[in-house]
């Protein structure tokens, strides 16, 4: 089941990133500029037209590469981290919190959303890295073991 997590959630990031590249109309202003809530300064400030540009990139980017990484089983730790990040990123510019409106995030339900919920099954990615079982890592002879004393069942 957490091998399934895994890939499941990397193809949700895959998909964003995907969809968002082949969009050329697709741009992160809308988002951040009506952001709400405690940190709404900064995530306007990422919507200025000198940084929406670097953001939607970055966005795009780290989208794609956490996909990847997830389906494929490699640097699944890493792509675990991106993808936190990126989750508490777009929780915080619509914290689901009472009395902030929600904007064009996808309803609320006090505190807890969508992204927080994914970003903990990230934690869990993190935590019980599967990529040893299936995954790349493992056609490639599980580097993170190989030299070490290992029982074999």
């Amino acid at each position: 089941m957490l091998i399934l997590m895994r890939v499941l959630i990397g193809w949700h990031f895959l998909y964003e990133g995907v969809i968002k590249l082949y969009n050329p109309l697709w741009t992160a202003k809308g988002y951040l500029a009506s952001s709400a809530g405690p940190f709404r300064g900064i995530f306007q400030w990422l919507s200025t037209d000198s940084l929406v540009g670097v953001v939607d990139t970055l966005n795009i980017a780290l989208l794609m590469f956490v996909g990847l990484a997830l389906i494929l089983g490699l640097l699944e730790r890493w792509a675990a981290i991106a993808g936190i990040v990126l989750l508490l990123m777009y929780y915080l510019a619509h914290p689901a919190f009472p009395g902030v409106p929600q904007g064009p995030a996808e309803g609320s339900y006090w505190l807890v959303n969508k992204n927080l919920i994914e970003a903990a099954a990230l934690g869990v990615v993190f935590a019980f890295p599967t990529a040893q079982f299936f995954g790349v890592r493992r056609l490639l002879g599980n580097p993170a073991t190989s030299g070490k004393n290992v029982v074999k069942p």
